[in-house]
């Protein structure tokens, strides 16, 4: 049962993050320390330095040997729901888009499972829960986070590609008309005013071969190896890869990491977090307003994180058989707030940043209440 020990507990695990971001805030809204250049330079910081780190970090001490495989796969199901509901959505509603269907499955899917879940589920239900939930924050970092990763690449490239493409210059065709009509010209006005038609016809011709240009897309072929291109030199992709790529070793034939790589990793990995709220609270400053998405999507944010994310998962848990407070532990992990890496990547590649940054906001705001409320009502499922 919780107690107001237990509360304290998660309260003391998250004030510290509004710390960072009041302060990021302030650099920016009331101090005026930080440039928009330098704001962005931030995000780049712990995109690619320090949150990589903090990946292999976690990733890298848990036993690979003891995860609970039913659970991992009915949290593995459950994500494929989503992404299958996004997709239909996306290809058959008039109002479906891909790149809302990014940011849903982000908001659906994504937890920040280790500051607040790690807390609040020892709390409910013991250290078997913690080790679920680490457990579903490895995975979380070496599919789903990658997987995200890929189609954010993905849709830059698409965007990039696209821009790239460039017609032939319309003043080489018009030039070649013209050296044609000034060997004509000579010959009488009546074929002067025909070629002075075909000229015309030629730029008429060449106007629309420029719009025509705007619409094509890259080869898919050439998009892809833009993007694998792009990841191969993403620290992003290596940090869980490696992370859990040690853990299997050092497990299996019991390595212990040397010091002075485990200290060059902490140095930086402690800061992910911190960062990553300060650049939060930079992002809101140089908003116009305090909740930049305002407060339909706000509440659309909260409606996909904390009750369309948990019923999948309930669905996909009982379905493969599930039971007890492994069930219990698996829906309400499912509902922790938003994963601050959602955001950092949504800044940095520019989709929809505003609405991850107020789910993660208000999203830690509201969950103590509505997991424990969850707490209560999973205790008469038997």
């Amino acid at each position: 049962m919780i107690g107001w020990e237990d509360v304290y507990t998660v309260v003391v695990a998250m004030v510290p993050l509004y710390v960072a971001l009041i302060l990021g805030y302030g650099s920016v809204r009331w101090w005026n320390i930080f440039t928009r250049e330098q704001c962005d330079a931030i995000n780049k910081l712990v995109c690619y330095f320090t949150f990589p780190l903090f990946t292999f970090d976690f990733t890298a001490h848990i036993d690979p040997f003891k995860m609970n495989f039913m659970f991992i796969a009915a949290d593995t199901i459950s994500k494929f729901i989503i992404v299958v509901v996004l997709a239909l959505w996306a290809k058959w509603c008039s109002k479906g888009s891909y790149c809302w269907s990014i940011t849903s499955f982000s908001l659906c899917t994504l937890t920040n499972a280790l500051v607040v879940g790690v807390p609040m589920l020892k709390a409910m239900y013991g250290s078997f829960a913690v080790d679920l939930v680490v457990q579903s924050s490895v995975v979380q970092a070496i599919i789903w986070l990658t997987l995200l990763l890929f189609v954010l690449e993905f849709r830059r490239a698409g965007i990039e590609g696209t821009h790239a493409i460039k017609p032939k210059p319309k003043t080489t065709i018009i030039s070649s008309s013209s050296r044609v009509m000034e060997g004509a010209a000579s010959e009488g006005g009546e074929e002067k005013d025909v070629e002075e038609a075909i000229g015309v016809a030629v730029d008429v011709k060449d106007e629309l071969i420029l719009e025509d240009s705007d619409s094509i897309s890259p080869p898919f072929c050439k998009l892809m190896k833009v993007v694998w291109l792009k990841l191969v030199v993403n620290p992003n992709s290596y940090g869980c890869v490696l992370g859990i790529s040690w853990a299997f070793i050092s497990k299996r034939w019991n390595f212990e990491m040397p010091s002075i790589v485990e200290g060059s990793i902490l140095i930086m990995s402690r800061a992910g977090t911190g960062t990553a709220m300060f650049s939060m609270g930079i992002f809101m400053a140089l908003q116009e307003k305090l909740i930049a998405c305002g407060p339909s999507l706000t509440a659309f944010g909260m409606v996909l994180k904390f009750i369309a994310g948990p019923a999948a998962m309930a669905i996909s848990a009982i379905a493969i058989g599930l039971h007890g407070d492994v069930l219990r532990v698996a829906i309400i992990q499912a509902a922790i707030p938003q994963s601050i890496t959602s955001f950092i990547y949504a800044k940095e590649y520019g989709l929809h940043p505003e609405v991850l940054s107020t789910a993660v906001i208000f999203g830690m705001i509201v969950a103590l209440p509505i997991l424990v409320a969850y707490y209560w009502m999973l205790e008469f499922i038997h």
